[in-house]
């Protein structure tokens, strides 16, 4: 009977299931590379605005707090955009004729509010408050990064569901005194991570927090 296969098959054949397994192996690594990527998250990615304002130079070297552009987060769901009338409280005695402070100063004039681009942004089927987490002592800082240090604002985080629900099941380190939540260089508990978790444990008692139910699917999808 003649022979089927070559003497040279076998290793044809080795060769091509190698070949097929690195293919495989380097699809998996593309993939992963480009979902974990900043172009698929969104991390450190600069949103162009009709301004370009500095939080760098507003709430760093200025040290306005956040809270009086943003003047909803402790209210609302949502932080808010400040109005033309909130920037023009400064810009009305200083650089007012500033070239890039032009569609400020026409916003006011005709009434039209600046078209700010969002840069922190959940998708549309996730509920977010702002509220709720201001009140419990979540840090602006967890969210948005080190704003203070921004010239132009970035994403600083994923904002994906594994992120999220990191911290909604141990919410406790996370936490720091309402009255600093927006502050960017506060450091209270940096020295001494064991009083924060106890803090924060503290905290998740009083307001009746229960972590393993802050992961149930109708908290944040509904």
């Amino acid at each position: 009977m003649a022979q089927i296969f070559t003497a040279s098959a076998d290793a044809k054949l080795r060769l091509f299931a190698g070949a097929v397994a690195l293919a495989i192996l380097m699809a998996g690594a593309l993939w992963w590379s480009a979902a974990s990527s900043s172009y698929r998250t969104g991390v450190d990615w600069v949103s162009e605005q009709p301004v370009p304002f500095s939080h760098q130079h507003h709430a760093g070297e200025l040290g306005i707090d956040c809270r009086y552009c943003h003047d909803t987060v402790e209210t609302s769901a949502k932080a808010g955009l400040p109005p033309t009338e909130t920037c023009m409280t400064c810009h009305s005695q200083i650089w007012t004729d500033a070239p890039m402070l032009a569609p400020v100063r026409k916003s006011l004039a005709t009434g039209e509010p600046l078209e700010w681009n969002r840069v922190a942004r959940v998708p549309d089927y996730v509920y977010f408050d702002h509220s709720i987490h201001v009140a419990t002592g979540v840090p602006c800082k967890t969210c948005h990064g080190r704003v203070d240090l921004m010239p132009l604002m970035k994403q600083a985080k994923p904002f994906e569901m594994g992120w999220c629900l990191d911290c909604h099941r141990d919410p406790a380190p996370e936490l720091r005194p309402p009255s600093e939540v927006t502050r960017m260089d506060w450091s209270g508990f940096d020295d001494d991570l064991a009083a924060h978790r106890d803090y924060g444990a503290l905290v998740v008692e009083a307001r009746g927090i229960e972590p393993d139910r802050l992961d149930d699917c109708n908290v944040c999808h509904r």
